[in-house]
Parts: C-alpha cells; sequence; structure tokens
C-alpha cells in the first residue's frame, strides 16, 4: 500500500471507506483466479452524502459532474482496496464503464468521463490507461448525475 498510498499523497487525496452496497449486489468481486476484479457501479457519495444530484448540464455543471467523476474513482478504489487488501497489487485498470444522466441533446459524455480517466492516469501512471465507455442515460440510481464500473487486473 506505500507506493499508491504516497501518490494519493502527492496529489492531495484521500481514499475514504469503502462503499456499501444500497442494492442486491456486492461493492467488489475478484474472479477465483484472482486476476480481474469487477468493482460494482459507484456513485459520488462524499463523506457519506452525495455530491449532486440531477442531469448534466441541466442540474449538475460540467465541473461539478468532472468532480463528481472523480470521486466515483476513488469510491471504486475504496471497493477495490476492500477486495484485495492493498491497491499496490493493482497491474492495470482493463476497463471503465461511465454512465452520465443527460438529455437526449448533451454529448458531452466523453468530457465528463475524463474526470474519471485522467485521475486514473494520474494514479496508476500508464497502468491506468483504460479502455472506456461513456454512455448517456435518463436517469440514474439516487438520481446521480454520474456512476462508473470498474474492472482491474491485479496480482
Amino acid at each position: 500500500m506505500a507506493i499508491f498510498a504516497e501518490r494519493l499523497q502527492q496529489l492531495g487525496l484521500e481514499l475514504p471507506d469503502a462503499p456499501k452496497p444500497v442494492a442486491a449486489y456486492v461493492p467488489a468481486a475478484m474472479c477465483p483466479s484472482g486476476v480481474p476484479v469487477f468493482v460494482s457501479g459507484q456513485v459520488p457519495f462524499r463523506n457519506g452524502e452525495l455530491m449532486a444530484t440531477g442531469t448534466v448540464p441541466n442540474e449538475v455543471s460540467m465541473e461539478l459532474a468532472r468532480d463528481c467523476a472523480r470521486q466515483c474513482v476513488l469510491n471504486g478504489l475504496a471497493a477495490l482496496k476492500a477486495e484485495i487488501r492493498s491497491l499496490d497489487r493493482v497491474r492495470r485498470v482493463v476497463r471503465v464503464g461511465v454512465f452520465v444522466a443527460a438529455p437526449a441533446d448533451f454529448a458531452g459524455h466523453p468530457k465528463v468521463a475524463d474526470g474519471a480517466s485522467e485521475l486514473l492516469v494520474d494514479l496508476f501512471g500508464d497502468a491506468g490507461r483504460h479502455a472506456r465507455a461513456a454512455v448517456g442515460v435518463a436517469t440514474l440510481p439516487l438520481n446521480v448525475p454520474v456512476e462508473i464500473e470498474f474492472m482491474f487486473l491485479v496480482d
């Protein structure tokens, strides 16, 4: 954990406690082989409160939506850490699925998703570069503007 913890500190970030599921799923699941780990969709809870609700850009600004995406990453990493015990075991971020609640005429989903993608690269360097989908949807659970799911490769 030392290397990853140092990187978080350099970026002025703190990993929250692992999120608790709000429905019938687990926050993270490792395959029996122990290599790929899938992290369930994370929403932008910060200190137990939702950062924002509503659609982008109508009720939630692009800047706030990108901040929400960054918080989803931190929450996802907290879930991953709870599953694998040390984020120093991460070999690669494989895939990120970003869902953005927005009206039908909105086309800025990739810019929102970049908030998450850029943080993953900042944290993991080249191992943080990943395949990604940025998808617009009418609504998300709890009326959040962003939800993100992840797939990691771990040692």
